[in-house]
């Protein structure tokens, strides 16, 4: 029986979406995050070191990491489902969008996230004006840039078929969905980019993706 480790908001969520396009038996065991540091508990340590999700146990077989977790359950169970077949362009472009989810997509939003906190966060006044000043700089100046260009680029390649990988859904769609939502709860992705936002609409109205929706519990990215 396969276990999903699931954090609360968090790239989990992907992984129950995958496992009911696939149609395969799973139970959940649910984690909350620490209210005030949004960390994972340190309960999930016992389940990979690192402590972090998503993480998913097979039998006596433990596989960490989204993209992994993505590749093991489509190569034990897809029989062939949400892959494009070997050798295309479109396997290519699969593999790409897989890849560039957390390669590429995550680590400026990740940054906001963290210089976000940096701005706002409690401080002794005299540090303030300091540490304020320097994340607005590294905001304006690295990383908003760097969100915009993903963006554009994500725009203009789901504009041309209207899913990552081709014409068809893919599993590579299941995987990037994590930084597009991500990038419209907090990384300015809104109607100026409508191919994007034409593309969330269509995922988030898919029967497998509300079935996961309800079995996670809530999903704080989609607010």
């Amino acid at each position: 029986m396969i276990t999903v480790h699931h954090l609360n908001n968090s790239r989990s969520q992907r992984v129950l979406w995958l496992l009911e396009e696939l149609g395969i038996e799973y139970q959940i065991k649910f984690y909350e995050r620490d209210s005030s540091t949004m960390l994972a508990p340190a309960s999930l340590i016992e389940v990979h070191p690192l402590g972090k999700s998503p993480v998913i146990t097979d039998g006596d077989l433990v596989v960490a990491e989204s993209g992994a977790i993505m590749e093991y359950l489509l190569e034990r169970y897809g029989q062939g489902r949400l892959i494009p077949a070997a050798g295309t362009p479109e396997r290519l472009k699969y593999t790409y969008w897989l890849h560039f989810a957390e390669g590429s997509a995550m680590s400026p939003l990740l940054l906001k996230l963290i210089f976000d906190r940096i701005e706002s966060g409690p401080m002794p006044f005299f540090v303030r004006p300091i540490a304020r000043g320097i994340a607005q700089k590294v905001k304006t100046a690295f990383i908003r840039p760097q969100i915009k260009r993903h963006l554009d680029y994500m725009e203009a390649e789901i504009a041309k078929t209207g899913w990552f990988a081709g014409s068809q859904f893919s599993a590579a769609d299941i995987q990037m969905s994590f930084p597009v939502e991500a990038s419209a709860a907090r990384g300015g992705l809104d109607t100026s980019r409508p191919q994007l936002m034409a593309w969330l609409k269509r995922i988030h109205a898919l029967p497998a993706y509300q079935r996961a929706l309800d079995k996670g519990g809530k999903y704080e990215l989609l607010n």
